[in-house]
């Protein structure tokens, strides 16, 4: 194997399998195990690789209501409110946006009461201006990632 895509077809192949061994990565990409944990621990310390977590099902664990809140912010209080949002453990995706808002936030919730108690105590922050929240129907695809050309 060449090892100028290494760290790309070491990353593929994490994407097919977490929790693959390093014997296992070594043998598909035809590599010593020594240069896969070189190479991995490289991609580690950058911070290619952030850790490794397993997938969740919340649906199955009863969080079967995804809502996706757009805020807008009032001046100068969006980091405020983005560390507000991180605190809320159901809030899994917070991103800062363009557009007419300032705030994209995906929570899930266990019910419709769960989700509507969560928004209107986030709703009263004063720095908050304006929120539409739509709730989601169908998950088409989610916790989507994609493999890496080589």
């Amino acid at each position: 194997m060449a090892y100028e895509n290494l760290d790309t077809d070491l990353i593929n192949e994490l994407l097919g399998d977490g929790r693959a061994s390093l014997r296992s990565l070594a043998e598909e990409l035809d590599v010593s195990v020594t240069t896969v944990s070189n190479h991995l621990s490289d991609l580690e310390e950058n911070g290619v690789i952030q850790g490794y977590t397993p997938v969740v099902d919340y649906d199955a664990l009863g969080y079967d209501v995804t809502a996706v809140m757009q805020l807008k912010a009032e001046g100068d209080a969006l980091a405020e409110i983005t560390e507000t949002l991180q605190d809320h453990d159901q809030m899994i995706s917070i991103y800062e946006v363009t557009g007419d808002y300032d705030i994209v936030v995906i929570g899930k919730f266990r019910d419709t009461d769960d989700m509507n108690d969560q928004i209107k105590a986030l709703i009263t922050d004063p720095n908050i201006t304006q929120s539409n929240t739509s709730i989601v129907l169908e998950s088409v695809a989610e916790n989507g990632q994609f493999k890496l050309e080589s």
